[in-house]
């Protein structure tokens, strides 16, 4: 009998490289269906389309699951260059976290922890500066109350460094009814994020004022 051929050395990683794709692709496919028939996952573009444009979009935040709600809400042209800010501490906590987030996501982690020598916008300005759409949480933390928290001057100084990215405002409603604190298994709920109109840093706009009107432009779009 003639001998089978020998398997390279590396056969089990280039298996590994092969099959990650097709398991991330997988992995959304299912995640896609299951938010959207938990969550219905309505996309409102009221103050703008849903474009193939760089953006950076805003929102409040009031659930771990935000940053699946938006990413869900976006045409699928749109998911594959737009990159979710995500809280390292939390997103890494365990393996399988961190394989959905970078896989399926593909998040920037961001950590709360702050070290003198580094610029926690650096993998920001990276991502835009290679031509990616953001999704961003200015509160920096989840919030509990009906309206966002103040929002950070992330935003701000990364609107200063892209004036050519357009920045939309963005409601998530009822994210975080889905999962109630205290609860493991997700309640079905109608949620929607509602799109607002561009909007930009003013000529002479300074941080405290622009970030307050950021954070007005969200809570507008709350009851449309």
């Amino acid at each position: 009998m003639k001998p089978l051929p020998r398997l390279p050395d590396n056969w089990r990683s280039r298996a590994a490289d092969w099959l990650s794709p097709l398991a991330a692709s997988a992995v959304s496919l299912f995640l896609l269906g299951l938010i959207r028939v938990l969550t219905g996952a309505q996309a409102r573009w009221w103050g703008c389309p849903p474009k193939a444009e760089q953006r950076i979009y805003f929102a409040n935040h009031q659930s771990h699951a935000d940053l699946v709600m938006i990413w869900a809400a976006l045409p699928k042209e749109l998911r594959s260059n737009t990159r979710a800010v995500a809280a390292r501490e939390y997103w890494t906590k365990s393996p399988v976290r961190q394989w959905i987030t970078t896989a399926v996501f593909n998040v920037i982690y961001v950590s709360r922890e702050r070290h003198a020598d580094e610029d926690p916008l650096e993998p920001l300005v990276e991502a835009l500066a290679a031509g990616d759409s953001l999704i961003l949480f200015p509160e920096g933390t989840r919030g509990h109350a009906d309206e966002p928290q103040a929002f950070k001057a992330g935003l701000y100084n990364l609107a200063l460094k892209f004036p050519q990215v357009e920045l939309i405002p963005a409601w998530i409603a009822n994210v975080q009814r889905v999962m109630p604190k205290g609860e493991v298994v997700p309640v079905p709920v109608l949620c929607s994020v509602t799109f607002g109109a561009p909007m930009q840093v003013q000529a002479g706009e300074d941080c405290h004022t622009f970030l307050a009107r950021a954070r007005s432009a969200v809570i507008a779009l709350r009851d449309i």
